[in-house]
């Protein structure tokens, strides 16, 4: 209830009361209000700083059990990236190795999706939850790659007797009847031409009529007669499976025709002269996945460690063949 105010009236001798006027009354009224809001909104600021109402208490649960749930999720993530890093790691260099093949590639298999695929966290760059789902992306996509793989070396085991009888890993020629040093692999700088040229085999020396045998189990898929005094001249190709071929070139004599199976050790030739040659000479050559590769890597399993550094450190340019006698491409097999 309002207190009235009273004031003395010299004229009546008595007190009466002030009369205000109407709007400075509703003034008054809406402070009252005002003050009265300000407080009740100050009141409530405290109370929910100092007090939590159980909804409050309720969100706040609710959040901290989902940040706890998603720390796990990302170490969990983050461990299953590095299992899958191990498992790469031991495939390209234990797994493929050992049965000779190639690291694995698929096309894109590294490429991530494109923003568009992750909806709602497309254009929220900061969003913890899109760098999980980068993250999971890129292991589902490296965990298929690696079950392709896998796929492949089952494959491979069991067919790993039948490699090893394949992979080309015995000399082409008896090792007494070698004469001088073995002409080296690789590019080279030809003592006759003054020029470096690349040597795709390997050349041994010997005298004509010198038998030349398969290193390895295979099927003739190539032979040739060649010309006179240019290329590989009488040629023979030797398919082994698993990526594998094999040449055996400058023949005087050829004992095996195409599509006739082979066995390692097997006689199938005669060293000559004919081609591009300039004595009689076997140039050999080892093509894995249409690739020439050192032939000398592969006789290892033929050979004691010593021997085979001595091999290493003798090969070296020789004079056996002319600058376009192995310069021909095996495409047209």
């Amino acid at each position: 209830m309002t207190k009235k105010e009273y004031k003395f009236n010299p004229t009546t001798l008595a007190y009466e009361p002030v009369r205000r006027p109407e709007r400075l009354g509703r003034y008054l009224l809406v402070r009252r209000l005002l003050l009265f809001f300000i407080a009740a909104a100050v009141v409530n600021i405290v109370y929910s700083y100092e007090y939590y109402s159980p909804k409050t208490r309720a969100i706040e649960r609710t959040t901290r059990e989902v940040a706890h749930q998603y720390d796990i999720l990302s170490a969990k993530v983050g461990n299953l990236g590095s299992k899958v890093a191990e498992l790469r790691q031991r495939d390209n260099d234990v797994y493929r190795p050992l049965f000779g093949a190639d690291t694995l590639s698929l096309a894109g298999i590294y490429t991530p999706f494109g923003e568009g695929f992750y909806g709602q966290f497309a254009e929220d760059y900061q969003s913890p939850a899109r760098d999980l789902w980068l993250s999971l992306d890129e292991q589902t996509r490296l965990l298929y790659r690696q079950s392709i793989s896998l796929d492949d070396l089952q494959v491979l085991s069991k067919d790993k007797e039948k490699m090893a009888a394949s992979i080309p890993a015995i000399w082409p020629i008896n090792k007494k009847d070698l004469k001088g040093p073995i002409g080296a692999y690789g590019r080279r700088l030809h003592p006759i031409y003054k020029r470096y040229i690349m040597h795709k085999g390997i050349d041994f020396g010997g005298r004509k009529g010198n038998p030349i045998y398969a290193t390895g189990n295979g099927k003739v898929v190539h032979s040739e007669k060649g010309l006179r005094r240019k290329g590989y001249g009488q040629m023979l190709v030797i398919d082994h499976g698993f990526g594998y071929k094999t040449r055996y070139a400058h023949l005087s004599e050829r004992l095996v025709k195409v599509g006739q199976e082979v066995k390692r050790g097997e006689l199938i030739g005669y060293m000559g002269s004919t081609g591009g040659s300039t004595g009689p000479h076997l140039h050999y050559e080892v093509i894995y996945m249409g690739n020439n590769v050192d032939p000398i890597n592969y006789f290892r399993r033929d050979m004691s460690e010593e021997e085979f550094e001595r091999i290493i450190e003798s090969a070296k340019a020789t004079t056996f063949e002319t600058l376009d006698s192995n310069n021909e491409s095996l495409t047209q097999e």
